[in-house]
C-alpha cells in the first residue's frame, strides 16, 4: 500500500460529548506502532452498546473519555502492519475484536474462559498499548472505543485484537460476527450449551436475542419462546426458529409466571439479551428448578441484579457470557466458515443500509426498535 508508514486523512463519525449526535469530521489516522495493524473499515454495525455509551453514560455505563470514535462491530481490509506483526499482511480480510486473544496468557490457555486481558485496561479506556490513540482531529487526540473505533474509514488495532478471515467472505455481511450475532449465538451454543429436545426462552428479540433464538434452533431445542414488548419483532423471531412469542404487556401476571405455567414448571434454558436487571431476574425465575440454566448476555456495567437465593439453592444455574464465550481470534474465522457453508444466517439480520454521513439515523432506528441491524458503509462505492 502506498499509504504505509504515512498518516492517513479520512472521514470518521466523532462523538465530541456525551448525549449529542455524531459529527462527520476529517480525522488523521497515524501509522501502526509495534504489534499494531491499520485497517480500512468496509462495513460496520451500530450496536446497543454504542448507543448506551453515547446517550446513557452514568445510567449503568461507566464513563469513557471524549472526544471518541465509537463502533466495534465491523469488518475490513489490512492496509499496513507495524513492527513485529507476523500474522497479518496488507490485503488480508479481517474482523477487529473488542475482546483480545493473545494466545500466550494463562486465560488463553484455559479452555474454560475467553477472557484474555492483553491491553485490556488501555482499550477499555480508549487508548492502545502505549497509552495513546492513533486517531486525531483538529489537533486533538480522539479516543478509540474499546480499542477499535470502526466509525472511521481507517483505524488501528492491536494485532491480538484482530481475526484474519477467508478471502472470499463478504465483509458487508460478516461484520455482524464482530459483536451481536456472535454474542447471542454463543450464549446459546457455547456458554449455555443448549441441548437437543430442550425448552428455551429468549428475552429480548434484537440482534443478540435473534442470534440466541437461532442458536437454540441449531442446537435442537424443541420449544423456543421469544419474549419482547415489541410484537413487530415476532415474525422475525419465528423465522429464526422461535416456536412462539410472548409479549409481557399482554399479561397481568409477571412474565416469569406466565412462562412457568406455559411450560409446566419452567424452561430448561433462559437467555437474557436485553441488559436490564429486572429482565435478568425474570429470566432466572422462568427456568425450572433442579436444572434450569439462565445465561445473561445483555450488557450493563454498574447496575445490580436482584436474585432470590432460594432460586439458586433449588438447583438453577446463573451464568454470564462475554462475546458468547468464543475465543475471539481462533473462533471467529470458524463462524465465518459456518456462514459461508450455509450453517449460520447473517444476511437476514441486516434490515437497513446507510452511508457513514447518515449514521445518526441508525441510532434513531435502533432506539425506536424498527430495525435489527443497520449496515453502515464507510465508502460510497460500497453503499
Amino acid at each position: 500500500m502506498t499509504t504505509a508508514g504515512q498518516v492517513i486523512r479520512c472521514k470518521a463519525a466523532v462523538a465530541w460529548e456525551s448525549g449529542k449526535p455524531l459529527i462527520i469530521e476529517d480525522v488523521e489516522v497515524a501509522p501502526p506502532k509495534i504489534h499494531e495493524v491499520r485497517i480500512k473499515i468496509i462495513a460496520t454495525g451500530v450496536c446497543h452498546t454504542d448507543n448506551e455509551y453515547l446517550f446513557e453514560t452514568g445510567k449503568g455505563m461507566k464513563f469513557r473519555p471524549f472526544p471518541l470514535v465509537l463502533g466495534h462491530e465491523a469488518a475490513g481490509i489490512v492496509e499496513s502492519v507495524g513492527p513485529e506483526v507476523t500474522n497479518f499482511s496488507p490485503g488480508d480480510k479481517v474482523i477487529p475484536l473488542f475482546l483480545p486473544q493473545c494466545q500466550d496468557c494463562e486465560r488463553c490457555h484455559n479452555p474454560e474462559t475467553n477472557h484474555c486481558r492483553r491491553n485490556w485496561a488501555n482499550t477499555q479506556a480508549g487508548v492502545l498499548a502505549d497509552g495513546t490513540s492513533r486517531i486525531s482531529c483538529k489537533g486533538q487526540q480522539v479516543y478509540q472505543f474499546l480499542g477499535i473505533s470502526s466509525f472511521s474509514q481507517y483505524t488501528v488495532v492491536p494485532d491480538t485484537s484482530l481475526a484474519k478471515i477467508r478471502s472470499d467472505a463478504p465483509l458487508d455481511k460478516v461484520f455482524l460476527l464482530g459483536c451481536g450475532v456472535s454474542t447471542g449465538y454463543g450464549a446459546a451454543v457455547k456458554t449455555g450449551k443448549v441441548k437437543k429436545g430442550s425448552s428455551c426462552a429468549v428475552f429480548g428479540l434484537g440482534a443478540v436475542g435473534l442470534a440466541a433464538v437461532m442458536g437454540c434452533q441449531i442446537a435442537g431445542a424443541t420449544t423456543i419462546i421469544g419474549v419482547d414488548v415489541n410484537p413487530e419483532k415476532f415474525e422475525k423471531a419465528v423465522f429464526f426458529g422461535a416456536t412462539e412469542c410472548v409479549n409481557p404487556k399482554d399479561h397481568t401476571k409477571p412474565i416469569q409466571e406466565v412462562l412457568v405455567e406455559k411450560t409446566d414448571g419452567g424452561v430448561d434454558y433462559a437467555l437474557e439479551c436485553v441488559g436490564d436487571p429486572a429482565v435478568m431476574s425474570a429470566a432466572l425465575e422462568s427456568t425450572t428448578d433442579g436444572w434450569g440454566i439462565c445465561v445473561i448476555a445483555g450488557w450493563t456495567e454498574t447496575e445490580v441484579m436482584q436474585v432470590e437465593v432460594e432460586k439458586i439453592l433449588m438447583g438453577r444455574t446463573l451464568m454470564g457470557t462475554y462475546f458468547g464465550g468464543w475465543k475471539s481470534v481462533q473462533d471467529i474465522p470458524t463462524l465465518v466458515d459456518n456462514y459461508m457453508d450455509g450453517k449460520l444466517k447473517l444476511d437476514e439480520f441486516i434490515t437497513d443500509h446507510l452511508p457513514l454521513d447518515q449514521i445518526n439515523k441508525a441510532f434513531e432506528t435502533l432506539k425506536s426498535g424498527t430495525s435489527i441491524r443497520t449496515k453502515i458503509s464507510l465508502w460510497q462505492e460500497e453503499a
